[in-house]
């Protein structure tokens, strides 16, 4: 896998595709820099050795150029993040680009406009992808998180540079950590699949079973595995037309040799609000109007119990209702039995939305292996699939 550390850069203009796809508050500020700080590396190597910086990058999913939507918003944070100076061109094809392109020197940095101000960038648009691939000399792909996207910035433009394309240290990362529990996790493997419905994470399940030696299901979906399975689950969140697929689910785990652990209690509230009353139920015989919104003590021991023993972990999803403080404690209590079991020398994984959330939130960053910058790429990878803007470099 051909990365930044194997090119001489001395003199290119080099076109790196980062993710910048960052949350601002009502003043249009950065209110987290994740993943800004995440391609600093990629960034200053490519400076050392001599280039220069062209990004390229989309921010939320604009209709008309709204201003909310400009990536002028997060010039200031990208300055403090890169320690150089980052300009800025008021489009990202065209005159006004070509002109500032033709002004940087080596050592500079240039952000281009919204991709996205054209539907071009999301049709994968050949000749959008050619207006863009004109601006440098070489293409660096460093954003996972639209790695799963055939975009004109992510898959198509690579096309343009058949011998001077590579990978950003980022994207390189995040492929050899999914790699690593896919191919090289060393056993007892555990995944922890959570979130609201198994209809989002089926083809991951069905992809990592031969993988696995331990499979955690919270959160709402398993309330769809334990009414499958004949349990009483009150008012909770169940997707009707997926139960013959958890049976399925459980019959083929049970084929593979892996372990099933559902939550044996929650913590029920009748309503959905942090201001709900609470009760403490077995998971299988939740009373008419009440609905699990969190594990309970019993499920987070035995959670924790199979994790302290996993020497590879794969958590996807939250467990309980975590934005609510009520709802928090089972989350809160897999994310420190994950923290304890990488100090004791396993290799842990976090990927997905929520998930990523939970574990800021909980100050557990620093106390896991690697956390995932890319949701639904990550998601897409665990699920066997080829993304395209890894494949457009490979190609």
């Amino acid at each position: 896998m051909k990365t930044v550390k194997d090119v001489d850069f001395n003199t290119k203009k080099v076109l790196v595709r980062v993710d910048f796809n960052v949350p601002l508050n009502d003043d249009l500020e950065v209110t987290d820099a994740t993943r800004i700080e995440a391609a600093r590396p990629t960034i200053l190597n490519i400076l050392e050795s001599g280039g220069s910086c062209i990004l390229l990058s989309h921010l939320g999913r604009p209709k008309n150029r709204e201003d909310q939507f400009s990536l002028r918003h997060i010039l200031n944070k990208a300055t403090e993040i890169f320690g150089v100076q980052v300009k800025f061109a008021e489009d990202c094809i065209g005159g006004a680009a070509e002109e500032a392109v033709s002004n940087l020197k080596p050592g500079e940095i240039l952000l281009l406009e919204n991709l996205r101000y054209y539907k071009e960038e999301t049709e994968g648009d050949r000749d959008f992808a050619k207006k863009l691939a004109k601006l440098g000399d070489y293409y660096v792909n460093d954003a996972f998180g639209t790695a799963h996207r055939a975009h004109a910035s992510t898959a198509v433009i690579a096309d343009f540079f058949p011998k001077n394309k590579c990978f950003g240290m980022l994207l390189a990362s995040e492929i050899i950590h999914v790699e690593k529990v896919l191919k090289d996790g060393q056993p007892p493997v555990t995944a922890i699949i959570g979130g609201a419905k198994v209809s989002s994470k089926i083809t991951v399940i069905e992809n990592i079973l031969d993988k696995i030696d331990h499979l955690i299901v919270g959160g709402g979906m398993a309330f769809t595995f334990i009414k499958a399975t004949g349990g009483h689950i009150g008012s909770s969140l169940v997707e009707e037309d997926k139960q013959d697929t958890a049976l399925d689910i459980l019959a083929k785990a049970k084929e593979k040799n892996v372990q099933v652990h559902l939550p044996v209690d929650v913590i029920a509230g009748d309503s959905f609000s942090e201001f709900a009353n609470t009760t403490t139920e077995p998971a299988d015989n939740i009373p008419e109007g009440w609905l699990g919104l969190d594990s309970g003590p019993r499920t987070n021991e035995q959670f924790a119990t199979v994790i302290a023993k996993s020497k590879t972990i794969l958590w996807n999803g939250p467990v309980g209702v975590f934005e609510m403080e009520k709802f928090a404690e089972g989350t809160i209590k897999l994310g420190d039995a994950i923290a304890k079991a990488t100090a004791n020398g396993a290799f842990s994984l976090v990927g997905g939305g929520d998930s990523v959330a939970a574990v800021k939130q909980f100050s557990l960053s620093d106390k896991v292996s690697y956390v995932s910058t890319g949701g639904g790429a990550m998601l897409e990878m665990l699920e066997g699939k080829t993304l395209p803007g890894i494949q457009a470099i490979l190609d």
